[in-house]
């Protein structure tokens, strides 16, 4: 557990304490806006390797999550936030699988809960936009045609549901999982260490060990994707209910 919580290397003990999880998210930053940079400048009508990966992710963003949440016409505005988001928490994400780094930046929670809250309020500065504060607390809490008794119980819920549940749900959700992979890769990355410096006849199943430690590398790739994609998606989710017409 002290991966997540290392030793400062600048300002200790200050507001501003600077240590290795904060290293790995400025150098996973850096090259992210660098890479882009580059394969803008250099972007050709026939593209190349990288290009072509980075024209995939993005038709992959707009087609399956934009068009089909919100659809191509207010998706436009909103498209440039949830394009963002999904290469941020995936490039995130994927540091914990980078020789060198080895730690998400998502697995310490400063970073899951601001991506959070910039989701939050995104969605709820579209629903007071597009209704006024009063108009969208209502669309969001009141849902038409119940017996109004219900209410009683339905608003207080769906108030939570607004404020606080959506953007909680997210931050631990991601959270978890990134810390959940970095954890089990370490343990099994362990385990095989250990079997084979034991000097005893485990040495024969350490392969076994390291082949599922080579598997749960494999699967750490997949989650960190596969939770870009959902809190992508369910941040489109929460714009699509806060804009919508109907409830």
């Amino acid at each position: 557990m002290d991966e997540f919580f290392p030793d400062a290397i600048l300002f200790s003990g200050t507001w501003f304490e600077f240590n290795r999880v904060q290293l790995v998210r400025l150098i996973v930053l850096a090259v992210v806006l660098i890479v882009m940079c580059v394969l803008a400048s250099r972007a050709k009508l026939v593209p190349g390797r990288g290009q072509s990966i980075v024209e995939l992710l993005l038709e992959f963003v707009n087609g399956t999550i934009i068009k089909n949440t919100l659809g191509l016409r207010e998706g436009k505005h909103f498209a440039p936030f949830l394009t963002t988001l999904f290469f941020f928490l995936l490039a995130m994400n994927l540091a914990g699988v980078v020789p060198g780094l080895n730690l998400a930046g998502t697995s310490v929670i400063g970073l899951p809960l601001l991506a959070a809250l910039w989701t939050f309020v995104i969605y709820v500065s579209a629903g007071v936009k597009k209704r006024g504060i009063a108009g969208y607390l209502k669309h969001e809490t009141a849902p038409p045609g119940l017996p109004k008794p219900i209410y009683l119980l339905l608003v207080p819920i769906e108030f939570l549901q607004v404020v606080l549940i959506r953007w909680a749900s997210l931050t631990i959700r991601l959270l978890a999982n990134m810390v959940a992979g970095h954890i089990m890769m370490v343990v099994f990355i362990g385990l095989t260490q250990g079997l084979l410096l034991s000097g005893t006849w485990l040495v024969a199943i350490s392969p076994f060990a390291g082949a599922l430690a080579i598997g749960i590398y494999g699967f750490e790739i997949f989650v960190a994707a596969l939770q870009a994609f959902i809190f992508t998606i369910l941040a489109a989710v929460y714009i699509q209910m806060a804009t919508a017409d109907e409830h």
